[in-house]
């Protein structure tokens, strides 16, 4: 779920300078007047990652709209269960936590993330999504995805696929593939993004999940070859890759990127925040960014979001145990 260093640079060069139900207001919690100080997006991961770049352009747009600073600090560590538990914790009304679609894995990650996603947070919008893509070596023999699913399937060679670590969201792609298609493959796991697209080239791996704007530099240079992308259809970005689902049918899994709210906070803040961010979703630098690298920015209110969480909490808890991966 990163982007390369240079993707993020450009991005942000670009963009330059319900299922939960709300409680009673928590301390300090004005609606009438809301912002009363400075809001604070908290996103649960390292700096420099992919989800502080659409978090910082809306920080800077609402900073405007509010009439109040917006700030993103970021509160990496355990997957981000420590972001999310710092914003929990607060309570405040002015605290949001920016994550990606970890949030809704971690519950069947950990025996105890500290939090319930479907209870303890209310959604506020979807910022945005993007595939992965299913990639291999530009010279591996196998020839497309057909190809690629007949072997599998067959046993005629055993094929191995590396992801950026075991139960990091392009393992799991992979893994949901294997129980959707009935194939076998190998995960080898490897630490970050960039060391598994780096055994890939080395030939020690024969394919790579990893995300799409991840991926993109390396398909476009020659390196790599897409094998199929994760999205239900095919991405803009690369028209003549099939998507996994022409050949598996209800194969979807897409890395997304949401604003969440702590239980308790007024629906009234939650609702202002989702106004006041929809208008970025068209003709702005961060739009057009987007549809560049293959994401597509949503920014559509709490309900899709509301949805998608119901849809892939108990997913996650199913498909983990069958892929061997147990909560610790």
């Amino acid at each position: 779920m990163s982007a390369v260093p240079t993707t993020r640079r450009g991005l942000l060069q670009a963009v330059g300078p319900c299922i939960a139900i709300a409680a009673a207001a928590p301390a300090g919690a004005q609606e009438a007047g809301w912002p009363t100080r400075t809001v604070r997006f908290v996103v649960p991961f390292a700096p420099g990652g992919p989800t502080e770049v659409p978090a910082r352009f809306i920080a800077e747009h609402l900073t405007r709209r509010l009439g109040r600073p917006v700030i993103v600090e970021t509160r990496p560590g355990a997957g981000g269960a420590v972001g999310i538990q710092a914003v929990l914790q607060a309570r405040d009304g002015h605290s949001f936590v920016f994550t990606t679609s970890s949030v809704a894995i971690l519950p069947a990650m950990q025996r105890n993330p500290g939090y319930d996603p479907l209870q303890d947070l209310i959604p506020v919008s979807l910022i945005s999504e993007v595939p992965m893509a299913l990639l291999a070596r530009a010279d591996w023999p196998i020839a497309d995805l057909a190809a690629m699913l007949r072997a599998a399937r067959d046993g005629s060679r055993r094929i191995t696929f590396a992801s950026s670590g075991t139960g990091s969201t392009t393992h799991l792609a992979g893994e949901l593939l294997k129980q959707r298609a009935g194939i076998d493959l190998t995960h080898v796991p490897y630490r970050g993004a960039s060391q598994a697209g780096s055994a890939l080239l080395a030939g020690d791996t024969d394919l790579l999940v990893t995300g799409l704007i991840e991926a993109m530099p390396h398909v476009r240079e020659g390196r790599m070859r897409a094998i199929a992308v994760t999205s239900p259809a095919r991405s803009p970005v690369l028209p003549e890759t099939p998507a996994l689902a022409e050949a598996v049918p209800g194969y979807e899994m897409l890395i997304w990127y949401a604003l969440l709210a702590p239980r308790g906070t007024p629906q009234a803040v939650v609702d202002r925040l989702a106004q006041e961010i929809a208008p970025l979703r068209t003709g702005t630098p961060l739009a057009e960014r987007m549809t560049e690298v293959g994401a597509r920015l949503l920014l559509d209110g709490p309900a899709p979001l509301a949805a998608r969480l119901a849809t892939e909490v108990p997913l996650w808890k199913q498909v983990l145990p069958a892929a061997g991966i147990n909560p610790e």
